[in-house]
This record gives structure tokens, C-alpha cells and sequence, in this order.
């Protein structure tokens, strides 16, 4: 398999990426894994994960409420936008709009709300450093002026690794996040070709030559993998993506399969 997909990877059109880590092994490898990509919405899972750790430092309360006027909701995905005037929404529920949904809105609102400097040195203390949230989303002034956000696939992974091992800020933030992230509503990539309501906790990116998605596939080995492209052929990308899941959740299967069955030999 990874002869396969590093293969396939590297004859694709674009900027494609790559990281993956067995959760039971620790077999480890990726392509373009620690180089940094235009993320669309794959920086909303960092910044969740950065709120979660201002609520740890007392910097953050799932129940203080936020504000949104009509003049702040942007176009894209979420249900925010279509929401009928004035809008006031607390924290944890902003959250889990912007994760589920990938709520465009709620992203923007969260990060006027705790400001740019603040989730940038949280992004610092989780160990993301190629990883950052500049800007707001619709922001065309400040992305004319070159200001981007940036995702690097490798420390999404160790990420979703602290995530996994109860270790992302604490264990009850670590549990609350993975169970949002496993009630993502946009499935047509790593879920595509898997059985419906599949298990993963994962996060989408989409715009026009941009396809990502990074999660936690539970299989019989769970786990991680981060698929990110830029200027690439979003349908041939996609493609990928769901065929790769299938087979690495096969081969994952597979594995474990083998170690129960000489266990029961044994």
C-alpha cells in the first residue's frame, strides 16, 4: 500500500500531501507530509483544539455568548448565514457548527472574538508551528495583501494523535473533540466508498482547486491519515482520497484480523 499511494501521489498534477499513522504499530509515512498547504477548512480543527486550551487556562468559557450582526455572516458553508437577523450563540455551540458544519460564520465570529495573536500562540503551545490561522475567512483584502492561513499534514496528524491518546489539552477535551469530529456532516471523501456512518473523526477542506481531509479512521488498527492538495484536479483528488481510505481500512482490517486469529492459535 504505501508504494501504491507515495507512487500515485507523486505522478499527480498539483501540490499534493500526505501523512499516515497506524495508531496500533506506529507504522509511519507520508509525501510532502511536513510542508505547508493553503488549508480552506482544515484550520478550523486547530483552532477548535486552541479554544479548547484557552478554556484550560481559563482564557475561554464554552458558555460565554457571541454576537454575530447580519453584516458579519459570509457566504459558503453553515447554517449561521441563513439565520434571520442579529445572531447571539455561545462558544461550545459556535464549535461544533464550525467542525460539523464547517460553518464559515461561526469560524470567523470565534476567531474576531479571541483574536489572532491569542489562538497564534496557542497554535505555538500545541506544537503547531507551520500551522496558521491569519485571517478570516472572506477576508479578500487581507488575501489580496498575500496574508493566507497554511496547514502542514504532519502536525494535524500529531494533532489527532494527542487527541486519540487523551492527551490534547486534557483527557475530558480530547473525549469532546473526537465526538464532534465524529459527527462530521461532510463524508463524500475519506467515507465515500466506506459503509454509512463508517467510524472517523475528521475534518474537511474544500475550495475551488483545493481537497483535503484529515481524521482518525477507526478500523480494526485505527488511524491517521491527512490527505491535502493545492491547485490540483479536485474530482481526480476526491477520487483518490476515497479509494485510499477503502484500502488502507481493508488492509487495517486485514492486519488485525491476523494478529487475533494467532492469538487464538496461541
Amino acid at each position: 500500500m504505501k508504494h501504491k499511494i507515495l507512487t500515485e501521489l507523486a505522478a499527480m498534477p498539483g501540490k499534493t500531501g500526505f501523512y499516515y499513522r497506524n495508531l496500533v504499530t506506529g507504522e509511519t509515512y507520508g509525501f510532502r507530509e511536513k510542508e505547508a498547504f493553503l488549508p480552506a477548512s482544515i484550520v478550523k480543527l486547530p483552532l477548535m483544539a486552541a479554544i479548547l486550551l484557552l478554556r484550560r487556562q481559563g482564557k475561554a468559557d464554552f458558555r460565554e455568548e457571541i454576537t454575530i450582526c447580519e453584516k458579519q455572516k459570509v457566504p459558503g458553508c453553515g447554517a449561521v448565514q441563513h439565520m434571520t437577523g442579529d445572531v447571539t450563540l455561545d462558544v461550545e455551540t459556535l464549535g461544533k457548527l464550525m467542525i460539523t458544519l464547517s460553518d464559515n460564520t461561526a469560524t470567523n465570529a470565534l476567531l474576531r472574538h479571541y483574536g489572532v495573536p491569542t489562538i497564534r500562540e496557542a497554535f505555538l503551545e500545541l506544537g503547531m508551528i507551520g500551522t496558521q490561522f491569519n485571517r478570516e475567512f472572506w477576508d479578500l483584502e487581507r488575501e489580496a495583501r498575500g496574508i493566507n492561513n497554511y496547514f502542514v499534514p504532519e502536525e494535524i496528524g500529531m494533532l489527532l494523535e494527542k487527541m486519540y491518546q487523551r492527551t490534547l489539552v486534557d483527557e475530558a477535551s480530547s473525549i469532546w473533540l473526537e465526538e464532534v469530529l465524529r459527527q462530521q456532516q461532510i463524508n463524500h471523501k475519506m467515507g465515500g466508498h466506506l459503509m454509512m456512518d463508517y467510524p472517523i473523526a475528521h475534518k474537511t477542506g474544500d475550495e475551488e482547486d483545493k481537497a483535503h481531509d484529515v481524521g482518525i479512521v477507526y478500523a480494526g488498527q485505527p488511524f491517521i491519515v491527512c490527505f491535502a492538495s493545492n491547485a490540483i484536479d479536485v474530482p481526480m483528488f476526491e477520487d483518490f482520497i476515497r479509494r485510499t481510505t477503502k484500502a488502507l481500512v481493508e488492509e487495517a482490517d486485514h492486519a488485525a484480523k491476523n494478529i487475533n486469529r494467532t492469538r487464538h492459535q496461541d
